[in-house]
């Protein structure tokens, strides 16, 4: 029986279909003419080899708690900020997560937009 699922690798979607062999058997690959045709691409840089900069590196810098989506900023450069203040909605295992200012300030900088994924550690916004 073979059935048809979506695959999403390295951000490029594709359409493949496996075949159920059942048992022990000869192990078949099945590509799609989407597959075929798409381009190798280069692998990801492992987390390690990535330069990020924390909230140490930043002065006033605040860093996503945890890796998910950024489903909506609240704030806008140069306002000012109270702290426990919203600044953004960050989606984590189908759990939208409040990022509240640790301060009150100014903010200086808005590092993500809606729609961005990010690590945990990854510097946000940073606060004056």
């Amino acid at each position: 029986m073979k059935r048809k699922f979506r695959v999403v690798v390295n951000g490029r979607e594709y359409a493949v279909e496996v075949e159920e062999i059942g048992g022990e058997g000869e192990i078949k690959s099945i590509e799609t003419a989407q597959m075929r045709s798409a381009q190798p691409s280069a692998p990801a840089p492992a987390p390690a080899a990535r330069e990020r900069e924390t909230a140490q590196s930043v002065s006033g810098g605040v860093t996503a708690p945890m890796p998910g989506k950024i489903t909506e900023v609240r704030v806008n450069v140069g306002e000012n900020i109270k702290k426990g203040q919203i600044l953004a909605i960050l989606e984590a295992m189908k759990m939208e997560n409040e990022i509240p200012s640790p301060k009150d300030g100014v903010v200086k900088e808005i590092r993500v937009n809606e729609g961005d994924n990010v690590n945990r550690g990854d510097v946000l916004f940073v606060i004056e």
